[in-house]
């Protein structure tokens, strides 16, 4: 049975623990082998205000995966995966050309992790240690290890979309067995959320662009129509109602549009005549 909502939540809160904790002590948090991440609150922070400030999505993603290989310890080669409201999935951005193999790979044998986690019912991380043997994918894993990968680690974007609007993962390789642990989760996840908040924020800066043009537009060509129908008024004599009815029948008789044929005449009323 497929994760619910609650459980990704759990998930998240888990993996991301961790992490939100190092960056409220500012002690720098250390791998399980014991290498040093070091300090991440600085990073966090640029990075929370870097992704605010991008308006497309483009930037957000971009920004995202060049982010990831500097907070991620283990992190080789990052990438993203989109899937499609059609259901097929692609790799925007990666930071390296092998990743967008990888993760072709993926999309061919229909197994691996992004596939899992962009799955809006999949579960919000997905991750091998050692690929040669990993359980989940037997013909990814050793089709990824043989191109010279040793561990994996999926986590899930957007993972509160409902069809059919986009979902993915960020994808994180390397190329050392056992090269991503729980800490590279923790962060990972972390970097995830603000990635996913940073696309939200994006897709509602376009919608309100977008809405503001067309009220823009709605008002200016309602002006423009008012004016022509003004000057119509008072040089023929005409209602408010058969002047904007001359528009409309001159509009159809030359084939131009009524906005159009409204600013002729708004703009050239000494020189037109309306038929």
């Amino acid at each position: 049975m497929p994760p619910s909502a609650d459980d990704w939540n759990l998930d998240r809160m888990r993996f991301a623990a961790d992490a939100e904790k190092a960056l409220a002590s500012g002690r720098s948090p250390r791998r399980d082998h014991g290498a040093p991440l070091g300090p991440l609150a600085q990073q966090f922070a640029t990075l929370t205000y870097s992704l605010l400030d991008a308006t497309t999505a483009g930037e957000v993603l971009q920004q995202v995966v060049d982010a990831a290989v500097q907070v991620v310890p283990g992190a080789d080669l990052v990438s993203i995966t989109l899937r499609s409201r059609d259901g097929k999935f692609h790799t925007p951005v990666e930071t390296d050309k092998v990743a967008i193999d990888l993760d072709q790979l993926q999309y061919d044998l229909l197994e691996g992790p992004c596939l899992d986690v962009a799955d809006p019912t999949g579960p919000a991380v997905a991750a091998a240690s050692d690929l040669a043997t990993a359980p989940s994918w037997p013909r990814f894993g050793p089709a990824a290890a043989e191109r010279g990968m040793g561990a994996v680690l999926s986590t899930a974007l957007l993972p509160d979309v409902q069809s059919p609007r986009l979902s993915g993962a960020l994808n994180i390789y390397s190329r050392e067995r056992g090269g991503l642990d729980q800490t590279d989760q923790a962060v990972a996840l972390l970097l995830a959320t603000h990635a996913s908040l940073a696309l939200a924020h994006t897709e509602a800066v376009d919608s309100a662009t977008l809405q503001a043009e067309q009220l823009r537009r709605a008002i200016n060509s309602r002006d423009v129509i008012g004016q022509a129908k003004g000057i119509l008024m008072a040089r023929r004599g005409l209602s408010a109602d058969e002047a904007f009815d001359l528009l409309r029948r001159s509009s159809q008789h030359l084939n131009v549009k009524l906005v159009q044929l409204a600013e002729i005449v708004a703009s050239r009323h000494d020189e037109l005549d309306l038929p």
